[in-house]
């Protein structure tokens, strides 16, 4: 019996996301391939003490007017909510950019963990966390801020670390096209840590801009396959 996955709202979506859930977010920049309705519905729907892990923290929206004439919303709505206990990623934030970001305040004021995560290291993590692989050793970040805590071991006369997988509960992501299997298409940037984090997570969340009839897509351009993809909602036009 095929399972229906198209969810008829945002809200809808997210409304099982629990108190300490662990969400990936998808996108490499702050509003390229992020799934923004997802976050909006997210912060309207009030979870709190999650993990994010994502490539970048998040500007708000006051930041973001600096970047994008009359700004845009993304995850530093979160931060500003005080949902996040921790984030885990590449670019917690736009240093030297006044004002601060929603995270660089509440950072500055002891009130959310943040674990720094080489762009590289951090893709590859999801990648075990995918493929149910105990995690892998990298010369990346040795001699840093990066190696504290972390186990070391030497290779070839050449010191490593040992980077562990990373799970999520939940994915939050952003495609373009979605079949109502849940077969998805990306666009541009949008191809970037969506995918990777679409395998890594126990529930995933697809944002489409167009839901289309099963055996449209061109099998050749989908990238991840419909049996990572439990709900899709598409943007309303």
């Amino acid at each position: 019996m095929a399972v229906n996955k198209i969810f008829r709202s945002f809200d809808e979506a997210v409304a099982d996301v629990f108190n300490g859930a662990t969400i990936m977010l998808g996108g490499f920049g702050s509003f390229g391939g992020l799934p923004i309705n997802l976050i909006a519905a997210l912060a309207k729907q009030g979870a709190k003490n999650l993990t994010i892990i994502a490539n970048m923290g998040g500007v708000g929206l006051e930041l973001s007017s600096r970047i994008k004439p009359g700004g845009y919303q993304d995850h530093g709505i979160l931060f500003e909510n005080g949902q996040v206990k921790k984030f885990i990623g590449s670019v917690p934030a736009l240093g030297g950019m006044p004002p601060t970001s929603p995270i660089e305040k509440l950072f500055n004021e002891g009130k959310v963990e943040i674990e720094t995560v080489p762009q590289g290291t951090m893709a590859e993590r999801i990648r075990c966390g995918a493929g149910g692989l105990g995690g892998f050793y990298t010369r990346v970040g040795v001699g840093t801020v990066v190696a504290k805590g972390k186990e070391t071991k030497v290779i070839n006369g050449k010191e490593y670390l040992l980077e562990l997988p990373l799970f999520a509960d939940f994915a939050l992501i952003k495609a373009h096209k979605a079949d109502a299997l849940g077969n998805l298409v990306y666009r541009k940037t949008a191809r970037c840590f969506n995918p990777i984090m679409a395998m890594a997570a126990k529930v995933t969340i697809a944002e489409v801009d167009q839901v289309v009839p099963v055996g449209q897509l061109d099998p050749e351009v989908i990238v991840t396959p419909h049996v990572y993809v439990h709900r899709i909602i598409e943007v309303p036009r």
